[in-house]
């Protein structure tokens, strides 16, 4: 017999948008139902996002032990080598996702959301029909918020499957590959790839494109190029990967020549989709823009009262810009007025060294006249402090040139990732070069260099 539940909102994926519009609607008292087939968190928390961090983490500390073996390193030795078992590694870094699956839990429990387990199958743009481990559930719903995520793209002649892995697979590996070949050098090709040449992999990377990290200008992806270069990682840029056979990976190279590249597994990285298929999203009646669903500035798609937010309504696929989407779509429900138009979305990219990117970038459109200034973390003590002041890192600033309000900032370095809230703050709150200028830096911090770029954009940086 099917079980039939009727809510004033039905919430479509428990990612980090799903789950904040659940938990934002339950908060402003509406009836709300969350449908998720896997694990509370989504790709982010679950495949994504959390767990990849906490394997570069482990893999920043291994590395540390490893230079301080032999005659050691800042003063600091120790008798042998480090040991890795990527076995208990993976066991720790499951233990963080699972304290965060449970904490996503018990927040909708507090917000009164009813979660159902399975995938959602809709027949129409308001019901959907749902397998659950205790039968099938039938959900009616006043507004639907489809929040299905994405998926990794895989390769035509490199399909997923044995020693051909995604993201997901990789963060989950019971053994170090002994060679790991990645195809694509973007920021999770190069996240995952540096990760495992510190774990103690040898790392071969292919790009088709004629740089590393396309996303980002030269200044900003030069210091993970040469990071990359002192850890052994090769680099085949212009190259085609074309197939992987009998432990090898064939690539052309940038001269059209046929390489083989010995590979133990083969991480593909050449970007996401959203995913629109196998929930009957063709039942919905939805306009599509592209691969993704077509939304305007609130969320809302074509079809009244169904809406739409996160990866599936277009880049950039971030987790923090499908957070403040789902917060918003269950505003509007509630009955605020809101739209979305943030003037900046931070981007991080958690490479060696880090990159963040907020606003506007040098070569950007803009029919403003701009100042840059750049301040080098070589003459910021916190950076020194960290044995990270020579790894070619800055932070640049991008300002109006009429009246110096901040358009972009950029930067990279170790640990720079923190500072992207002080970027996206400075910027959506109209800050000028004088703003920042007078706000008192705590010594030492890294944040000291956002301080003195605005200072160097006034033609008086103090330390340097």
């Amino acid at each position: 017999m099917t079980n039939i539940i009727k809510t004033k909102v039905l919430v479509v994926g428990g990612g980090p948008g799903g789950y904040v519009a659940a938990i934002r609607a339950g908060q402003l008292g509406l009836e709300t139902t969350l449908v998720e087939q896997d694990k509370l968190g989504g790709t982010c928390l679950i495949r994504g996002c959390i767990p990849s961090k906490a394997i570069i983490h482990a893999a920043d500390s291994f590395a540390e032990m490893t230079h301080s073996t032999g005659k050691g390193w800042r003063g600091i030795s120790v008798p042998g080598k480090p040991v890795l078992k990527l076995n208990e590694t993976v066991q720790w870094k499951n233990g963080i996702v699972d304290k965060l699956n449970s904490g996503v839990g018990a927040l909708l429990a507090r917000a009164k959301v009813r979660t159902v387990s399975g995938n959602a199958i809709f027949s129409d743009a308001k019901t959907c029909s749902v397998e659950t481990a205790e039968g099938s559930v039938s959900i009616r719903a006043e507004h639907v918020i489809l929040a299905t995520g994405s998926e990794p793209v895989e390769l035509p002649h490199l399909p997923f499957g044995g020693s051909v892995i995604s993201s997901t697979e990789a963060l989950s590996l019971d053994e170090l590959p002994k060679k790991l070949a990645v195809v694509g050098a973007g920021y999770i090709g190069l996240e995952l790839g540096i990760a495992y040449s510190k774990l103690g992999s040898e790392v071969t990377i292919v790009e088709a494109q004629d740089r590393i990290l396309p996303l980002y200008d030269d200044e900003l992806s030069k210091p993970v190029l040469r990071s990359m270069e002192r850890l052994g990682i090769k680099l085949h840029l212009k190259a085609k990967a074309q197939a992987y056979n009998s432990g090898k990976l064939e690539i052309e190279d940038k001269d059209g020549k046929p390489v083989k590249i010995a590979a133990d597994k083969v991480l593909v990285t050449v970007g996401r989709r959203p995913r629109t298929k196998g929930w009957g999203l063709e039942e919905m009646g939805v306009d599509m823009a592209g691969p993704f669903v077509k939304v305007n500035n609130k969320c809302q798609t074509s079809m009244r009262d169904v809406w739409a937010i996160g990866d599936l309504v277009g880049e950039p696929m971030l987790a923090h810009k499908a957070s403040a989407q789902g917060e918003l779509v269950a505003e509007i429900i509630a009955g605020s007025r809101r739209s979305f138009d943030p003037l900046v979305i931070p981007a991080v990219c958690f490479t060696d060294p880090e990159i963040v990117s907020v606003g506007a970038a040098p070569g950007d459109s803009t029919d403003v006249e701009t100042l840059t200034a750049k301040f080098p973390l070589s003459a910021n003590g916190r950076a020194l402090t960290m044995g990270r002041g020579d790894d070619g890192g800055f932070v640049r600033v991008i300002a109006r040139k009429s009246d110096h309000v901040i358009l972009g900032v950029q930067a990279v370095g170790a640990h720079i990732s923190e500072l992207s809230a002080e970027f996206a703050v400075a910027i959506e709150m109209g800050a000028s070069l004088e703003d920042i200028a007078g706000v008192i830096h705590a010594h030492p911090t890294l944040s000291e260099a956002f301080f003195e770029a605005s200072l160097r954009g006034l033609g008086h940086a103090i330390h340097a």
